[in-house]
C-alpha cells in the first residue's frame, strides 16, 4: 500500500469498515500509550511530546514501585514531606492536562463522521468515559496530594527527629476529655506505646488515670514540688491527686515552670503528663500524641462509623452527668457512629475505669482498622477536616516516612498490653512503682529460653 492510501494518516481514502476499525485502533493506541495516535496520524511534533510525557511518567512509576519494594522508607518519607507532596500533584496536573489534550485530539483524528453509524456513539462515549476516569483520576490524586500535605502541616511539627533509647520508640497516647463539667482538658486516658525500633513489635502501658503519688522523672519541674510523688505528702493544688489530674494542674495552675513547652510543640500540661509517664514507666518518651476524644465523633463518622463487638452491656447517657441511662448497648457485633461510640468510650455508669480502659482501647483499635487505605481515599476530604481536630503531637513531619514504614511491620505482630491494673496486681491507690518498672521491662524483655544442653 502507498503511503497515500494509507488509511492511519490519510482517513479520507478509506472505506466505512476500514475507517471504524481505524478509530477503534486509534482509541486503543490513546489509552495504551498516549501521544502514538499524534505521531502516526497527527501533529508528529504533538506526539513526540505526549510520547516523551508519557515515557517519563511510566518510567517514574516503575522507579517509585522498585525504591519502594527496596527502600520503602525513603520512598515514604518523600511522600509524607510537603516538597514531595506538591511535586506529585503537580506531576499528577500536568499529566492530566496532556491526556485530556491527547485524547480531544484523538477524538478529532478519529473522524468519527467516517465511521459506521452504529459504532460512533459507542466510541464517542467509550473514549469520552475513559478521559474523565483518567483526568479525574489524576485530579483527585493532586487534590489529595495538596490536602494531604496542609493536613500535615496542621499536625505535625517540623522539628528535629529523636533518636531511639535502648532501641525503643516510646510515645504516651492521651485521650482527651474536656466535657462541660470540667475546667479545661483532662486526659481522660493514657498510655505509652513502646515500639521496637528494629522489628516494630509494640507494646501498650496503659496508665490508670486514678493512680496515686505518681513520681516523676529526674529534672521535671513539677516533680520538685513533689519530691515523694504527686500530692504525696500535703496533697496538690486540684481537687483529685491522680495522675490525669498532673495534666490540669501544670496547665492551668503552674503553667510559669514550663516556659518553653510551647516552643517545643508541646504544653505545659503535657510535659508534666510526659515527665510522670517517665517517671512510672521509667522509659524516656520522645514523642506524644493527644486525641480530642470529643472530635473522635468527627472523624469516626467522616471513615463511616466502625464496628465493635460489644463485651457486656454499656449504656448511653442522657447528657453529661453520666447518671440517667438512655439505652444500653447489648453483647454482641455493633456499628457505632462517631456519637455512639463516645459514649461507648466514656461510659461511667455502673463500671468501672478499668473497663472504660479496655473499651477506649477497643475504640482505637476499631478506628484503626477503619481507617484502611481505600476507606480514607474515598472520603479523604472529611477525614482531613475532622483529623485536623483531632489529633495534635509532637512527632516532626521528618519522621513520618520511617513510623509509616515500622508500623507496617507492627502489624505483623501481636499487640503486647501491660495494663497497669489490679488484676495485673497494680492497686492504684497504693501503687508499688517499682514493682510496676519490674511488669513493663520484663514484657519489653521477656526472658529467652535457656539454650538446650
Amino acid at each position: 500500500m502507498s503511503q497515500i492510501t494509507n488509511p492511519i494518516r490519510y482517513p479520507d481514502v478509506g472505506s466505512t469498515h476500514t475507517m471504524t476499525k481505524r478509530a477503534w485502533w486509534l482509541v486503543a493506541l490513546n489509552v495504551a500509550l498516549p501521544g502514538s495516535v499524534q505521531v502516526l496520524a497527527g501533529n508528529r511534533r504533538l506526539g513526540r511530546f505526549g510520547l516523551g510525557a508519557t515515557l517519563t511518567f511510566i518510567a517514574l512509576a516503575a522507579v517509585t514501585v522498585a525504591a519502594y519494594v527496596l527502600w520503602p522508607e525513603v520512598v515514604l518519607t518523600v511522600f509524607t514531606n510537603n516538597v514531595g507532596l506538591w511535586a506529585a500533584a503537580l506531576a499528577l496536573a500536568f499529566y492530566g492536562v496532556v491526556w485530556l489534550m491527547l485524547t480531544l485530539d484523538t477524538l478529532r483524528l478519529v473522524r468519527l463522521v467516517r465511521a459506521a453509524p452504529g459504532a460512533r456513539p459507542v466510541i464517542a462515549v467509550l473514549t469520552t468515559a475513559v478521559m474523565l476516569f483518567v483526568v479525574g483520576g489524576a485530579g483527585y490524586g493532586a487534590y489529595v496530594a495538596t490536602t494531604a500535605s496542609g493536613f500535615l502541616s496542621d499536625v505535625f511539627v517540623a522539628g528535629p527527629t529523636e533518636p531511639p533509647v535502648n532501641g525503643r520508640y516510646n510515645v504516651l497516647l492521651m485521650g482527651g476529655d474536656a466535657g462541660a463539667d470540667r475546667n479545661g482538658l483532662r486526659p481522660d486516658s493514657i498510655s505509652v506505646v513502646s515500639v521496637d525500633a528494629t522489628t516494630g513489635q509494640a507494646t501498650t502501658i496503659s496508665l490508670p488515670r486514678n493512680l496515686q503519688d505518681a513520681p516523676f522523672s529526674d529534672g521535671s519541674a513539677l516533680g520538685a514540688l513533689y519530691p515523694e510523688g504527686y500530692g504525696a505528702i500535703d496533697g496538690c493544688d486540684t481537687d483529685a491527686c491522680q495522675l490525669n489530674s498532673v495534666f490540669t494542674e501544670a496547665e492551668l495552675k503552674r503553667a510559669f515552670l514550663y516556659p518553653d513547652a510551647t516552643a517545643q510543640g508541646r504544653s505545659p500540661g503535657i510535659q508534666a503528663t510526659i515527665e510522670a509517664a517517665q517517671g512510672i514507666t521509667g522509659l524516656t518518651i520522645q514523642y506524644f500524641v493527644l486525641i480530642d476524644m470529643q472530635g473522635f465523633s468527627d472523624l469516626i463518622d467522616a471513615l463511616g462509623g466502625i464496628d465493635i463487638t460489644v463485651q457486656n452491656r454499656v449504656p448511653v447517657h442522657t447528657d453529661d452527668t453520666f447518671t440517667k441511662v438512655l439505652f444500653w448497648f447489648e453483647p454482641g457485633p455493633q456499628h457505632m457512629d462517631g456519637y455512639h461510640a463516645l459514649w461507648f468510650a466514656r461510659s461511667r455508669h455502673g463500671t468501672s475505669d478499668y473497663d472504660r480502659m479496655q473499651r477506649q482501647t477497643q475504640m482505637q483499635e476499631a478506628l484503626l482498622a477503619q481507617a484502611n487505605p481505600a476507606n480514607v481515599l474515598t472520603k479523604f476530604q472529611a477525614v482531613a477536616e475532622a483529623g485536623t481536630q483531632v489529633v495534635k503531637t509532637d512527632v516532626p513531619q521528618g519522621m513520618l516516612g520511617y513510623f509509616v514504614n515500622l508500623a507496617s511491620k507492627t502489624k505483623t505482630f501481636p499487640v503486647t498490653a501491660v495494663p497497669l491494673i489490679p488484676e495485673n496486681g497494680v492497686d492504684p491507690e497504693n501503687p508499688d512503682y517499682a514493682a510496676i518498672k519490674v511488669l513493663i521491662d520484663a514484657a519489653l524483655a521477656p526472658a529467652t529460653a535457656a539454650p538446650s544442653q
